[in-house]
């Protein structure tokens, strides 16, 4: 085979993380499946070898019977070696099964880049001020000779076997492999997303969900009763018929939010057949989801809705509308869209027998 070999480093013992990062959930599957199947898929990848921890070769080849699965060793160093071997093409890309983010751009850059040199990587600019302890004090040095270094890390399979036959200290990087017998790389452009899970916080703040809410309140008979919707009072009479205030637009937002985190409807929390919920103030039950949400480790990122009235005007109110629900979300206000349109006189709604309303909630667990 003439091709490319990918080579996912999935091995480590996940130290600094404090348990398995890999086998972590992320978008409902395990973290080192992203860049696997990321790798699969690429049309200049001939074969992609998958280097595990001994015990975890039979079970975690079986997600993925397209891939060769090797035991990894002792040292990261080794880890790659004993994928090294393994792989049938000259030229390889070693890649950290920690970065699940990268994108097949990113890979084909490095394939192409390997055409033309012996050695290549992604790498960003450094935009922080680097300082060097030493044993007289500290050097500053200059960021704009600096970069950091991304994966996958791409050369020859006979320059790595050479230079690791060679190699009698530890590095960190692949690249480092190649440099230690004089072969310089050259660097492609790296991908702010193509970050590497370290700590536990670094995969908690990647988990983005999307819920989406509706509702519906026809008219009320009671000529008196008030119409609040975005827990903003309108002068239009009468309001919406419901337990609460019957604000449909919160209860589309709140069924939005709860959906996002998986905890169900606002009927699971708000029941109307609970007389304590009686007239009660719909924006109160936005206040709470937001604690309830914030309790579980989430925060709300944003709310898109719209509501679906023949009456009353909801855009002269849209400004206090957004603001009242970015208050109650203790968000900023540009965080939150509302939206209005007719049912251009079509159906219930178009009959003006009631207001339905309808919300997107974006979350992202911290």
């Amino acid at each position: 085979m003439s091709g490319v070999t990918a080579i996912i480093l999935a091995a480590g013992s996940s130290t600094r993380f404090g348990r398995d990062k890999l086998s972590e959930l992320l978008d409902g599957k395990p973290v080192w499946h992203h860049s696997v199947r990321t790798f699969l898929d690429h049309p200049g990848v001939d074969e992609v070898v998958v280097v595990v921890a001994e015990d975890m070769v039979a079970p975690r080849s079986a997600d993925f019977p397209d891939a060769k699965f090797v035991a990894g060793g002792n040292s990261r160093q080794q880890s790659a070696l004993n994928g090294l071997r393994a792989a049938m093409s000259n030229r390889v890309l070693f890649h950290d099964a920690a970065r699940p983010f990268v994108k097949s751009a990113t890979v084909g850059m490095v394939i192409d880049a390997l055409g033309t040199h012996r050695a290549a990587a992604p790498a960003l600019p450094v935009t922080d001020t680097i300082k060097q302890k030493t044993l007289d004090g500290v050097v500053t040095l200059d960021r704009n000779t600096l970069c950091a270094l991304q994966t996958p890390q791409g050369g020859f399979r006979t320059d790595f076997l050479n230079a690791y036959a060679d190699l009698s200290t530890d590095v960190t990087d692949d690249l480092a492999v190649l440099e230690s017998i004089g072969i310089t790389p050259v660097f492609v452009a790296g991908d702010p997303e193509n970050i590497k899970i370290t700590h536990r916080r670094d995969l908690d703040t990647m988990e983005i969900r999307t819920g989406f809410g509706y509702d519906i309140h026809a008219f009320s008979q009671d000529p008196d009763r008030k119409m609040v919707l975005g827990g903003v009072e309108f002068d239009s009479r009468p309001g919406l018929e419901g337990h609460s205030d019957a604000d449909a637009l919160i209860h589309a937002i709140v069924d939005a939010l709860l959906g996002a985190v998986g905890l169900g409807d606002i009927g699971a929390f708000y029941p109307p057949s609970d007389p304590q919920w009686k007239d009660r103030n719909s924006i109160e039950f936005l206040k709470e989801t937001k604690i309830r949400l914030k309790e579980l480790g989430w925060d709300v990122v944003n709310i898109d809705s719209s509501v679906i009235a023949e009456r009353p005007k909801v855009i002269p109110m849209r400004d206090a509308i957004e603001t009242r629900i970015a208050d109650a979300l203790q968000i900023q206000k540009d965080r939150v869209c509302v939206k209005a349109t007719t049912n251009e006189k079509l159906g219930a709604i178009g009959r003006s027998e009631g207001i339905a309303a309808m919300a997107i909630a974006t979350v992202r667990r911290r």
